[in-house]
């Protein structure tokens, strides 16, 4: 039997709210620097959306530009995060490692999957030294579909995984593990947002919570 826990990265091991407004808003100020904005930085639209993938994210908060200054504005907000990352500007929500702790101990692999693209799920990986834990970390770069019930579907194959649960806290995470039988459990943190969550088998506050739920879970 393999078991799992597969977890959603932003707003779920990462309190990417730290770095998000500061990285946001070098990304706005360099669009403005090409004169292709003119108004005040859309954080609270962003975190509406937070979640989707990033070309969706353009998508919603440049609807009327074009594709290149999309991708440009991409590239831009990639390196800024990635740079705020490394400066020790963001955080792992509490219990982080208590808990990946606790699940080796348990005899659980432990993956990411994200919508987060490569490079930035690598830095954040790297600085905290997550790898001593997860066996593998999925991006949504990974899956043509850009759909998470994919990439963690990609993920059970791989692996051969028969019991286990995903860990998120929007509607994405949700989903993707009720589309490929796993439990779902959602997180009540920073985005997360009470209808999506309604739909999760269990709701957690905080990811310690996890340890006690196991007993529960008989996975």
């Amino acid at each position: 039997m393999n078991k799992a826990f597969i977890f959603d990265m932003d707003g779920t091991l990462f309190q990417t709210d730290k770095i998000l407004e500061m990285s946001l808003e070098d990304t706005f100020n360099y669009l403005r620097s090409l004169n292709q904005w003119h108004t005040v930085t859309p954080i609270n639209k962003y975190r509406e959306i937070m979640g989707v993938p990033l070309p969706k994210v353009w998508e919603t908060l440049l609807p009327d530009h074009s594709d290149e200054i999309r991708k440009q504005t991409d590239l831009y907000f990639l390196e800024r995060l990635i740079e705020n990352i490394k400066s020790g500007k963001g955080a792992l929500y509490p219990n982080v490692k208590e808990v990946f702790e606790f699940l080796k101990k348990n005899y659980y692999s432990i993956f990411i999957a994200s919508n987060g693209l490569t490079n930035y799920l690598n830095a954040i990986v790297s600085y905290y030294q997550l790898n001593n834990w997860v066996t593998e970390t999925f991006s949504i770069q990974q899956i043509d579909s850009l759909n998470k019930s994919d990439l963690v579907c990609k993920i059970i194959e791989k692996y051969r995984i028969t019991h286990g649960a995903v860990v998120g806290d929007r509607l994405s995470d949700i989903q993707a593990a009720k589309d490929n039988g796993l439990v779902a459990i959602g997180c009540n943190f920073d985005f997360a947002k009470e209808d999506e969550l309604a739909q999760a088998d269990y709701i957690i506050n905080d990811l310690i919570e996890l340890k006690t739920l196991l007993a529960q879970l008989e996975l």
